[in-house]
């Protein structure tokens, strides 16, 4: 029997990058092995530790185009969502969709990390 989930592990080309990112994002804090820097966790915040992996030659996905899909995607609850927005953005974040301007009552906006993953900013 499965007790619990240990971790979400993402694909990179640059865990150290993706790493720092989710950190400040999340206001955790990077944990690594100094003997690997191929797998880097970021702890310290509500839910499950995020692992970033190293993957040679990873290929980030094409949101929302399936020639390479997105096969998982991370969502935060949020108060603010143009707070939170403007913080993603100036960590390395891009805007991917912005779902509220274009669904009507729609609560959540789209946006890649650094590395190119999917993840979402969900008005709480």
């Amino acid at each position: 029997m499965i007790r619990k989930m240990q971790a979400i592990a993402l694909d990179c080309d640059d865990p150290v990058r993706l790493a720092a990112f989710y950190a400040e994002l999340l206001g955790g804090r990077v944990v690594t092995d100094s003997e690997d820097a191929d797998w880097i966790e970021v702890h310290g915040f509500e839910g499950v530790p995020l692992a970033c992996q190293r993957a040679e030659g990873y290929r980030p996905p094409a949101w929302p185009g399936q020639d390479r899909p997105q096969q998982l995607h991370l969502d935060f609850d949020v108060d603010d969502l143009d707070g939170e927005e403007k913080r993603a953005l100036a960590l390395g974040a891009t805007v991917l969709e912005r779902t509220d301007q274009i669904r009507p009552g729609a609560n959540w906006r789209v946006y890649a990390d650094p590395a190119g993953h999917p993840f979402c900013l969900c008005l709480h």
